[in-house]
């Protein structure tokens, strides 16, 4: 199976540089189902074609078959899993392109952050729902998609069309994102992996999506199809990602469910029968049926007389808890620090109380996205001379920081290397000395509550407090800085663990 990557962004060549592997070299990685091998079919200063070619070990793949196939089964020797992209150029491509798929490139810094313009192309992609679907799943990603039904067999037409077709793919994207959109959708087209799906998988899943899979429009097929249709997996799934987003769990879950093709009755048969026998058992055992995820998820809130309503993400209760503090504090001017896609800007800038907002972040790429949610082509005149979107970073003196009534750190803290701390520090307590400052971060105690859950809650976090460390942090950078801090539980406050977020409020003091 093969898979070519080109680019014709001068000089092309760099498309080595992202990918970490050279241009004049033929690589070749082993893996336990067979060998890839990476080369440059052409490497021109106006033109460069990264491949990457997948030869399938047959015996090795029978070795490794996975335990829903049963041992007489015929498909472990007569198949399309040699020829056709699917899961296994899925997971090739994660191990041989892992840095340049995370973003990084040592040698040059400020490529994985440049968007490129970029063409993908798979001879043989198996897609169950045809060229249509492919088109749904890409298209909303900014790729401009072309996907033409294989024939089964050209001599005789009136065969019909097979289930592959061939997938052509452009746009000008991040090359990770792009990888990270073939990682995941390449088995959602194929809808089936060649391994066994453990709840890892989730994980998985939510780090290869994020900042694309939670505003998908096909979000709840593609979770529910890449994690093989095991309903608690996915419904988990689809939680995590409404924390991250704005969106309630609710809204993430598409209004029709997919229909299964005849076909794939019997997998999905074994796949309710697994999660109703998890759900009797956690039932024998005294537990309420559900994750625990589920469970807060469905919690049902009273939203008035004689009406419920489903509990609302964590995202949305702690943009709240931060728009309700800064009323409290009778703040005019905001400046939203590290303000991602503008979700509390605009929050702010639907509240007329904050005459002055701003907004900052050290990503071109998010300010972009933020500019677009927030409509600024159309946005009233009166409205847009409130507002300021800005590029730059918490780890460098910028004297725009400076003359607001409060700052807020929403979830930022977390993503500052350990060792430049001090210098964040500076920069927002004893540069722009706004009169308030409103820090939110995860809270490291809760995460045991979040099913599947491994390691930090997010990729890109370089740690997460515990509720004393938070505590020591935040009355140490007080005592050094002239602030008072008080702290408050965001989310459901767990007698246990405590809150899945917590809250310092900062206040200047006045004799500083």
């Amino acid at each position: 199976m093969l898979l070519t990557i080109t680019t014709t962004s001068r000089p092309a060549t760099d498309l080595g540089f992202l990918l970490h592997k050279h241009p004049e070299r033929v690589q070749e990685f082993g893996g336990s189902f067979g060998t890839a091998t990476v080369f440059y079919p052409e490497a021109r200063e106006d033109r460069c074609t990264a491949a990457l070619l997948l030869e399938v070990d047959p015996v090795a793949l029978v070795r490794s078959r996975g335990r829903n196939s049963p041992d007489f089964s015929l498909s472990q020797y007569v198949n399309d899993r040699p020829y056709a992209a699917s899961s296994l150029l899925a997971v090739a491509l994660a191990d041989v392109f892992r840095t340049a798929r995370a973003g990084r490139c040592a040698a040059r810094p400020e490529l994985p952050g440049t968007p490129l313009p970029l063409e993908i192309r798979l001879p043989a992609l198996p897609c169950r729902g045809g060229p249509e679907l492919a088109e749904r799943l890409f298209a909303p990603l900014g790729w401009q998609v072309s996907a033409q039904s294989v024939p089964l067999d050209e001599g005789f037409p009136s065969w019909g069309e097979s289930r592959y077709v061939r997938l052509a793919l452009t746009g000008t994207l991040r090359l990770s994102d792009a990888l990270n959109h073939l990682y995941v959708l390449l088995p959602v087209l194929d809808d089936g992996k060649h391994y066994w799906i453990a709840p890892d998988e989730v994980d998985k899943l939510v780090r290869a999506g994020e900042g694309w899979l939670g505003g998908h429009p096909e979000r709840g097929l593609i979770t529910r199809r890449y994690l093989g249709r095991r309903w608690s997996l996915a419904r988990t799934a689809l939680a995590r990602l409404a924390e991250l987003g704005d969106e309630t769990e609710e809204e993430l879950e598409p209004p029709v469910a997919e229909e299964a093709s005849p076909e794939e009755t019997a997998a999905d048969e074994a796949a309710a029968a697994e999660t109703a026998a998890e759900t009797a058992a956690e039932t024998a055992s005294g537990a309420a049926p559900g994750t625990a995820a589920e469970t807060a998820a469905e919690a049902p809130v009273e939203g008035g007389p004689g009406q419920e309503r489903k509990a609302r993400s964590l995202s949305v209760l702690r943009r709240e808890a931060v728009l309700g503090v800064l009323e409290e504090l009778g703040a005019a001017s905001v400046a939203d620090l590290g303000c991602g896609q503008g979700e509390l800007v605009a929050a702010l800038l639907a509240r007329p109380r904050f005459a002055r907002v701003a907004g900052m972040d050290v990503s071109s790429m998010a300010l972009t996205i933020a500019a677009r949610r927030l409509r600024l082509d159309r946005m009233p005149d009166a409205v847009r001379a409130r507002l300021t979107l800005f590029q730059g970073s918490l780890t460098y003196t910028d004297k725009r920081l400076r003359g607001y009534d409060a700052a807020v750190l929403m979830e930022v803290v977390e993503h500052v290397d350990p060792p430049r701390l001090a210098a964040f520090e500076h920069v927002v307590f004893g540069h722009a000395r706004p009169a308030h400052v409103v820090v939110t971060t995860p809270n490291v105690e809760y995460n045991v509550r979040y099913p599947f859950l491994t390691g930090l809650r997010h990729p890109d976090h370089r740690f997460e407090w515990t509720r004393a460390e938070f505590a020591a942090w935040a009355a140490r950078v007080a005592a050094e800085h002239g602030y008072e801090v008080a702290f408050r539980p965001v989310g459901d406050d767990d007698p246990e663990v405590g809150p899945p977020t917590q809250m310092g409020v900062f206040t200047r003091d006045q004799r500083s």
